[in-house]
């Protein structure tokens, strides 16, 4: 059991190394082709590449783990939203307009 499941882990880290490989060798060579006869910048080195990917992973994707969790609070949201009544909705909508600044600070809700 044990040999089976290190097995898997070496695979899984062989798999890992060559999807890097082949991602930051994509991204550098398009980087190369395109952006410094666009733009004029200078071209990237393999590890540069990877920063970049790593940097873009950090900006965009955040420090979380987890690629493909992203719509699964979306759906619970969803299910929870069809059992409200519109009452709920209705205070729902309100609670999170508030919270979002939405309200706040308003001359026209002031007035009235």
């Amino acid at each position: 059991m044990r040999r089976r499941w290190l097995w898997y882990g070496l695979r899984f880290a062989l798999f890992a190394v060559i999807a890097v490989v082949l991602v930051g060798a994509a991204v550098m060579l398009l980087w190369n082709a395109l952006l410094p006869a666009l733009f004029g910048v200078p071209a990237i080195t393999f590890l540069q590449a990877i920063g970049l990917l790593v940097l873009s992973r950090i900006l965009v994707g955040g420090l979380r783990g987890g690629w493909g969790h992203h719509g699964h609070w979306r759906a619970r949201m969803a299910e929870r939203w069809e059992r409200m009544s519109d009452e709920e909705r209705a205070q729902f909508r309100s609670a999170m307009q508030r919270r979002c600044g939405h309200g706040r600070d308003d001359p026209a809700e002031q007035q009235v």
